[in-house]
């Protein structure tokens, strides 16, 4: 019986250490780029793997502007971090947001698109909230200050992705139909949206990577490891229940979580990977959908008519970059 228990003990050690060098494996930014005076925008950074990054990029002296829905909890997190009201979940909030950054602020180096969430529901817009806020929200965001980073010297764009896209498929029928990346109010069903959304991440990565061409801007997508976050605060209870207990056998905290965040923002030399995807600071090849540019051009165009951004103001970020 003893020898049973003995095995039973080191099997579990075993898949213990498995897990934690493979799925949960952590990794750490080594890069050293000069942040001092330079400005940085973080959506959602006023908790988890936002607020971690924020906070490490603030200590190395650059200027970090929280673009926060929940004012309450980035004071709490901001300290000498300035704040300014974002709401991802209304296109007319994004707008208002970069109007008032573009009136104000006269650089941006690094804009890091890090809100996500794993929810159900309607924007204000319309549209289903994982694509409101986890896609078409930083869409907007990124080609409204698209002026401003490209009028700096090697500008960043950093955007959380996951590893879940790689179960992501884009409907485009479906989603110009219902303005949705997925329906259904089971958690297993905006899970599946989820991962939808996290596929747009790296897809419009990997467009805006093209548009960029010839410019001294790059872009870069993440998969953060995973993570204790606050992400799926709106699943059900008994999932938390079953969730939490792992989180903190095996889960990444925070700022273990924004590694990857920062080497992209900081690691000299990775311009050549420009619409890359990255894990654990490392370049990572994603799956065939992932680089599938007929798909991501396509979401881009649809993307533009969701937003309401003219063809116009299109050419004219990416004339910008040439």
């Amino acid at each position: 019986m003893l020898y049973v228990v003995l095995a039973a003990l080191g099997l579990l050690l075993g898949l213990y250490i498995l897990l934690v060098q493979t799925l949960f494996k952590g990794s750490k930014c080594t890069g050293k780029l000069p942040m001092a005076g330079k400005t940085v925008v973080i959506t959602g950074g006023n908790t988890g793997i936002g607020k971690a990054t924020a906070l490490h990029l603030a200590g190395l002296g650059a200027r970090v502007i929280l673009a926060c829905r929940n004012q309450d909890k980035a004071r709490m997190a901001a300290r000498d971090i300035k704040l300014q009201a974002l709401d991802l979940s209304s296109l007319r909030s994004v707008r208002s947001f970069a109007e008032e950054f573009l009136q104000t602020e006269k650089r941006l180096d690094l804009l890091i698109n890090n809100a996500g969430l794993v929810a159900h529901g309607r924007t204000e817009d319309g549209f289903g909230v994982e694509l409101g806020v986890n896609h078409l929200g930083h869409f907007l965001l990124t080609n409204l200050l698209l002026e401003r980073l490209h009028e700096g010297v090697g500008g960043r764009v950093v955007t959380l992705s996951s590893m879940a896209y790689r179960w992501g498929h884009i409907d485009f029928q479906a989603l110009m139909e219902r303005k949705d990346l997925g329906t259904g109010r089971f958690s297993w069903q905006f899970f599946h949206a989820y991962c939808n959304s996290k596929l747009c991440n790296v897809l419009f990565t990997l467009h805006l990577a093209k548009r960029l061409q010839g410019s001294k801007v790059t872009c870069y997508s993440v998969h953060p490891g995973v993570v204790r976050t606050e992400l799926s605060r709106y699943v059900g209870l008994w999932q938390k229940v079953f969730i939490q207990p792992i989180a903190r056998l095996l889960f990444l905290d925070p700022a273990t979580g924004a590694q990857t965040t920062l080497h992209c923002a900081l690691q000299e030399g990775i311009e050549p990977y420009s619409g890359r995807h990255f894990s654990c600071c490392s370049v990572e090849d994603v799956t065939p959908r992932g680089r599938d540019h007929v798909v991501a051009q396509r979401l881009w165009e649809v993307s533009e008519q969701l937003c309401g951004l003219t063809s116009s103001t299109s050419s004219s970020s990416s004339s910008s970059s040439s």
